[in-house]
């Protein structure tokens, strides 16, 4: 299959998004078995599903990358990515947002909306996608349709539109009443197959009668003209509610509902109808906007083959047999084999050698991607996660991908002078595939630093090292990503002079740092005309400041949150240079920020503890000695206590543990970073001065 198979009305590219254990990869595999790209049902349980391919993925039962694959339903191509439920890796759930055009959200029937869920629930509000939701594991014991859509209408404040209701209820759940055409679907067969289509159980008539009544007013209240004809008693065709509550899933105004079963293979079918009936398509997006790079100008690419070509790179990977794999997201045009494109945020061209239609980590060759498609390039050497690839003719840079900063930190050391070569290429390998990895050399040991979003992030990224990249080495355990900031405004000056020697060197320079709000990062300005100092002399006090930002003044963690403003600088005709401001500017940011009042940073956690209502109190004891904000209690179904609270990252090392052994082995808990907040003077004293981490 080359090309386009399908008009782009006819395609979408979806996410499966949800909590961790919720049953997003068992839903993916149905999908696909149903959609006849496979032709055995993987299973988490077994190691051997499609889109978990990754050996960590099997060990652990969980998804660590977004995987890409392709099918085809209805004569429509559906371009799936499976995303990650661990906050941990919550930068692939963020990129794979970033270019999907829909998503399907999967609850757990049980505990309904959990962090994670509410985590890419937000995010996919902020990009803008579509969504539906599907309530998993109906087959569960206290699974419960009715609350975990409450907690999706409470939690997510969202306005739900119930699509289905259940027939039977934990072991007993057999099918579903499709509450818009009236009529039971049910599954008799062990692999769900074959659906049965059945009259409404009588037991069950007069509820989903009432229920389907709510749905209608649900729906015609979105589209004027059918709230008109059902005010004045005309009866709606199924067909026109159809298309009214797709225009409002597209507008976001409402979000349909199913459930189902997956591991079961129970409501799988009727989820991927939702996706072709109710999901946008390429064209039902708004054209994706970018900056011109030569006019600065805002420009739009519509979705449309004949435009200039606009793409967007989200992810790379190391594949073992192809090399380099570049994931993209085309926008507008075409992208052909053969054919030279630029990368205008790198300023350089490059030559498109081999297009792939991703299966997972199979893959099917084609000669080119157009609009709407997902795809992979092998062989690009500059291109990276964020940047855009356009045609030379039309430059256009495309929004980029923000991540989150990382919080948690170990070093490495290499046990010999090889592992030390092996580790840097496959350190550079790592930190290409995943932007919330981050690789420095800390300049007073000497010891590589790796950081992350969390211990589980680390620990895969430790145990491919040792496995993928045979690298051996010492890892130190885990710490804390501390930031530093000021808290006043300060200044400060500084010469730079050098005499002798056959280089003499001079600069002068004032400038003043201040607070800036939280998220900032960090602004520089300067109020000096450029009469009485070079523009080329500006830029490098500015260079100077960055550099400085990089390590703090109380225990050499980066800056955050400062704006510089430079006020006067005195130069040399014969003796400045660039060079000289960059020492100058540094040192004066460096006395400056000494001034300012400079404070510890701590990663702040929000963690979720599930347990069994009698050990409530023997966990909310131990959350409270570890300096823990109890937010929130609150009770869920089948005798479970649900603990919100605000702690810091470094009283949380080794909970996982804590956690079980307090509750007899029956609690669980996530953790989701919060925000940055200021460490109190004993402990930043202790942290500074004593080594407590």
């Amino acid at each position: 299959m080359s090309g386009q198979p399908w008009p782009l009305e006819r395609v979408r590219n979806i996410g499966v998004i949800a909590h961790i254990d919720a049953g997003k990869t068992t839903t993916t595999e149905r999908v696909l078995f149903y959609t006849g790209r496979t032709h055995r049902m993987g299973t988490v349980d077994e190691g051997t599903t499609v889109t978990d391919w990754m050996v960590q993925e099997r060990e652990r039962g969980i998804t660590i990358t977004a995987a890409a694959v392709t099918c085809y339903w209805r004569d429509h191509q559906i371009n799936i990515v499976d995303t990650p439920g661990h906050i941990d890796f919550t930068a692939e759930v963020q990129r794979s947002l970033r270019v999907l055009d829909g998503g399907v959200v999967v609850f757990d029937a049980v505990a309904g909306v959990e962090p994670q869920s509410e985590t890419v629930w937000r995010q996919a509000r902020s990009f803008g996608v579509p969504l539906i939701a599907f309530i998993n594991k109906m087959d569960k014991l206290g699974a419960d349709f009715a609350h975990a859509v409450g907690t999706i209408r409470e939690r997510l404040n969202a306005n739900t539109v119930m699509l289905q209701w259940p027939i039977g209820r934990e072991s007993s759940f057999r099918g579903v009443v499709d509450l818009l055409e009236m009529q039971a679907v049910v599954w008799v067969d062990e692999l769900g197959k074959l659906p049965q289509i059945e009259p409404v159980p009588a037991a069950l008539l007069e509820e989903v009668r009432a229920l389907r009544e709510q749905v209608v007013e649900q729906i015609v209240e979105t589209d004027d003209d059918l709230t008109t004809r059902y005010l004045e008693g005309d009866e709606i065709a199924t067909v026109d509610l159809r298309r009214a509550l797709r225009q409002a899933t597209l507008d976001g105004v409402l979000t349909p509902v199913l459930c189902g079963s997956a591991l079961r293979n129970k409501g799988v079918q009727p989820l991927i109808d939702a996706v072709v009936d109710y999901l946008p398509s390429p064209l039902d997006i708004p054209p994706v906007e970018g900056i011109n790079p030569y006019t600065k100008k805002r420009e739009s690419r519509p979705a449309d083959v004949q435009a200039p070509l606009a793409a967007l790179a989200f992810k790379v990977a190391a594949d073992p047999y192809v090399g380099r794999l570049v994931y993209l997201r085309v926008y507008s045009g075409k992208l052909k084999v053969g054919s030279t494109v630029y990368n205008p945020v790198k300023n350089k061209k490059e030559r498109i050698n081999k297009l792939l239609r991703m299966f997972s980590r199979n893959r099917e060759e084609v000669k080119e991607l157009t609009a709407g498609d997902i795809g992979a390039v092998v062989g690009l050497k500059r291109t990276f996660t964020g940047d855009t690839l356009c045609s030379p003719s039309a430059s256009i840079i495309l929004e980029s991908i923000v991540f989150p900063e990382p919080v948690i930190f170990v070093a490495i050391e290499p046990r010999t002078a090889a592992d030390q070569e092996r580790m840097d290429d496959a350190l550079e390998r790592l930190a290409e595939e995943d932007p919330t990895f981050v690789v420095r050399t800390d300049e007073s040991t000497g010891q590589t630093i790796l950081s992350g979003m969390g211990e589980l992030h680390l620990e895969i990224l430790v145990d491919r090292l040792l496995r993928e990249f045979r690298v051996d080495g010492r890892v130190s355990r885990p710490r804390v990503a501390y930031r530093e900031t000021i808290t006043a405004r300060a200044e400060a000056e500084a010469v730079f002079e050098r005499s002798g020697g056959g280089n003499p060197q001079y600069a002068w320079v004032r400038l003043a740092v201040e607070p800036l709000p939280a998220g900032e990062g960090f602004s520089f300005s300067s109020k000096v005309r450029e009469r009485d100092l070079p523009e080329a002399f500006v830029r490098a006090v500015e260079e100077g400041c960055r550099e400085a930002m990089e390590s703090g003044i109380l225990a050499g963690y980066p800056l955050v949150d400062v704006g510089a403003v430079l006020l006067s600088g005195e130069w040399d005709t014969d003796l400045s240079s660039e060079v000289a401001f960059k020492v100058a500017g540094s040192t004066a940011f460096r006395d400056a920020v000494e001034r300012a009042g400079p404070v510890l940073l701590e990663p702040v956690m929000m963690v979720e503890v599930i347990v069994p209502e009698p050990f409530t109190g023997e966990i909310i004891g131990d959350l409270n000695a570890r300096g823990a904000n109890i937010e929130s209690m609150s009770p869920r179904a089948g005798g479970l206590q649900v603990i919100q609270a605000s702690v810091p990252l470094a009283k949380m090392f080794g909970y996982a543990t804590d956690v079980r052994s307090l509750s007899q082995g029956r609690g669980t808990f996530t953790m989701e970073f919060h925000h940055y907040a200021p460490v109190d003077k004993d402990r930043m004293d202790a942290i500074i001065y004593g080594g407590t981490w």
